[in-house]
């Protein structure tokens, strides 16, 4: 592999359609990030949800985006991508502005789960809009392009929102409602109107269609993956945190600012590292990608037994291990996926993968908590280091059913 480049190369050459949704997804997660550092302060120090009320909150708005990427890939392919994509930030605007009225736990809850059903009937369509418009090589790095607006975004926001909470509390929650408004104001105005479906089909036939789109048995595969990648994912949020304050003794604030590390690796390398990796077959870089895993992984594994200096250098390296394994898996299996079965199809295909996400989010969550509340903490990693081997393995074998011009590498079929 070539070493990355830093060359603007990478972003040039797409489509004008591709450069307006990386720009809404950059718009888009800078309203995420305005709110997600201080929501949980906010509804249970601020407002007096309890903390069990708040998680239940959360798990009801995860439940909810994966009902609404379902029914969103599906009205992808029936409706038009566009159509959905404008219809869900117009949507959430209301819905996520609507934190800014919550004063007790019910009414968490529901706006929690009507966030999460309006905000996930965005992403099948936007991932079906790069597939449409790029092909081989450069739908790989369009990905990847949605993936450092995303990260650019996110960290942006987390500073202004920073200071937006110590001033005005409520204006981060509205402020995230308006830049959904003004995503959906852009996608309107430059996005043509791509794979609009037979609007007059029956609700049996369209459902039909669906239902054969998930019958794809490689796709379905790579949905299985998934899950185990999330269960990876989750880590990140849930348990590595605990290891950081508990064993460590680091604040919040000084774990607020490791985690810096994750934006900072994504918007340097995201795009390099994928150009460098753009004759594989992208089932080679799922490989390499579940063994960075791995590796991060190991490294939590070893934080115990070390100095508390090194054991925070130690979750730093597992902050970038895993973040470039992330670099890799997200835009490598999501154009794998555009490539497989069906274009009628995409949109439902792809609502799969990102329903196998958020289930193994919460299966991630659940597990990493039981293994901690059992006392088994320290079985914990090289279990999932033992998953990470299982995923490079399952990856391989899909590899066998999978043309090397789906898997994105017919110039470099004999590799």
């Amino acid at each position: 592999m070539s070493s990355p480049s830093f060359s603007l190369d990478a972003l040039r050459g797409f489509p004008r359609p591709v450069y307006a949704v990386a720009a809404g997804q950059l718009v888009n997660l800078f309203g995420s990030g305005l709110v997600y550092p201080f929501a949980t302060v906010h509804f249970h120090l601020a407002v007096g949800i309890s903390l069990s009320v708040v998680g239940f909150g959360l798990l009801a708005n995860n439940v909810a985006t994966a009902v609404g990427t379902a029914v969103g890939g599906y009205l992808a392919d029936r409706r038009g991508r566009k159509p959905v994509m404008v219809a869900s930030m117009l949507l959430s605007s209301v819905t996520l502005a609507a934190y800014a009225l919550v004063e007790s736990g019910p009414a968490f809850v529901a706006v929690a789960a009507a966030a999460g059903l309006t905000l996930g009937l965005y992403t099948p369509a936007s991932h079906a809009t790069i597939a449409d418009l790029t092909e081989g090589g450069d739908r790989d790095r369009a990905f990847a392009l949605l993936k450092v607006g995303n990260n650019a975004g996110f960290g942006a926001g987390f500073v202004v929102g920073g200071v937006l909470y110590e001033v005005a509390a409520l204006s981060v929650f509205v402020l995230d409602g308006l830049t959904c408004a003004v995503v959906a104001g852009v996608l309107w105005y430059a996005l043509p109107r791509l794979h609009e479906g037979d609007t007059d089909a029956a609700l049996r036939d369209a459902v039909g269609d669906w239902g054969r789109a998930l019958s794809e048995r490689r796709v379905l595969t790579l949905a299985v993956l998934n899950v185990g990648f999330a269960v990876l994912y989750a880590q990140m949020q849930t348990t590595v945190p605990v290891v950081a304050e508990e064993t460590l003794g680091l604040t919040s604030s000084q774990l607020g600012t490791l985690y810096v590390l994750n934006p900072l690796v994504i918007v340097t390398l995201q795009l390099p590292l994928v150009a460098a990796v753009a004759s594989w077959r992208r089932t080679r870089g799922l490989v390499v990608s579940a063994s960075l895993w791995a590796a991060s992984m190991l490294a939590v594994a070893a934080v115990s037994s070390v100095s508390a200096t090194l054991g925070v250098g130690l979750v730093g390296a597992f902050l970038v291990l895993r973040t470039l394994g992330e670099i890799l898996h997200a835009p490598l299996i999501t154009s794998l996926a555009s490539s497989l079965g069906r274009a009628e199809d995409r949109g439902s295909q792809l609502s799969l993968l990102e329903v196998a996400k958020r289930l193994g989010f919460g299966l991630g969550s659940v597990v990493g908590g039981a293994f901690f509340d059992a006392g088994l903490s320290s079985l914990l990693w090289p279990t999932l280091a033992g998953v990470c081997a299982v995923l490079a393995v399952g990856v391989l074998l899909l590899e066998r059913r999978v043309t090397p011009t789906e898997n994105g590498a017919a110039a470099d079929a004999a590799s």
